[in-house]
């Protein structure tokens, strides 16, 4: 590799690490995974940077390295074997409804991984089907009906979890103490939480 390549490999990483860490975490709805994630994207990228320069999409290019890594991660036994849960989740920005979005947090971490993948760069990195095709390396069709087995999927996970709110609502304005399985998003084990606490 010639020294200004290493510069400008350098410059952009600097420039798109941030980005690239929240596409991360998405992924692997957990930080630190998420930057062992980039950082193996990261090396995997300056590796075959002259490559990743010269393509029509350096951005692209990264991004499907980042989706593949993601994916053959999911694939090998060490994620099943090492799950890592003892820290709080961090999250970027409040948001208005903090349930809605800690039961979407949940929903979207339950999906495979390729479903998850798919519904990340649909929606979050904003990719036509096409381009989500290109960056996991199958067709068009495969995109579509990944992405409409997950969102079928979140749909009864969601409507699943707000049922059962309701139900919980009306027993506390009965007057009884109703219990619900409360799960933080990255934990595999819930707990019972009574309403009215």
């Amino acid at each position: 590799m010639k020294p200004d390549s290493g510069a400008e490999f350098s410059d952009y990483m600097s420039a798109r690490m941030p980005s690239l860490r929240r596409l991360a975490l998405l992924l692997c709805q957990d930080w630190h995974q998420a930057d062992d994630l980039l950082q193996t994207t990261m090396t995997k990228t300056f590796v075959c940077w002259a490559k990743a320069s010269g393509a029509e999409s350096t951005d692209a290019y990264v991004r499907a390295i980042l989706v593949h890594e993601f994916l053959h991660e999911r694939r090998t036994g060490w994620a099943r074997r090492v799950s890592l849960t003892d820290q709080p989740i961090e999250t970027a920005a409040a948001s208005a409804d903090h349930d809605g979005a800690l039961d979407l947090w949940a929903a979207v971490g339950a999906l495979p991984a390729r479903q998850r993948a798919v519904l990340v760069l649909r929606y979050y990195c904003d990719l036509n089907v096409h381009e989500s095709a290109q960056a996991l390396g199958c067709t068009p069709s495969t995109i579509k009906s990944q992405t409409a087995k997950a969102l079928a999927t979140l749909r009864r996970i969601i409507g699943a979890g707000s049922d059962m709110a309701a139900d919980s609502d009306m027993a506390a304005g009965s007057g009884m103490a109703a219990s619900r399985p409360c799960t933080a998003p990255g934990v595999g084990e819930s707990r019972e939480v009574a309403d009215n606490a």
